[in-house]
């Protein structure tokens, strides 16, 4: 493994323990095991807060509003030409 671990500042990030904006940085953590997946971990560089994350992915996502199928309108529903008429003429003039 790297000597060197690259941390990484997260964007918008709260310390949980300190409340303190764009403070938190990550990084692989070192794992003692040589078969287990590095852990990543989350440290706050104002109160020293450090926590290590799980390895396991997060939960499947909610489903959102993009997720449902949306029913394809009929062929001669869809696309259209546009017609485009001449400007009339003024009438008086």
């Amino acid at each position: 493994m790297n000597a060197r671990r690259r941390k990484r500042f997260i964007a918008g990030a709260v310390c949980p323990r300190c409340g303190v904006l764009d403070r938190i940085l990550m990084y692989e953590a070192e794992t003692v095991e040589a078969s287990a997946e590095p852990a990543l971990t989350r440290e706050c560089v104002d109160c020293g807060f450090s926590e290590v994350l799980p390895a396991e992915p997060a939960a499947a996502p909610l489903p959102g509003r993009h997720d449902k199928a949306r029913p394809i309108a009929p062929e001669a529903e869809r696309a259209r030409p546009i017609r485009f008429y001449p400007k009339p003429p003024k009438a008086g003039g």
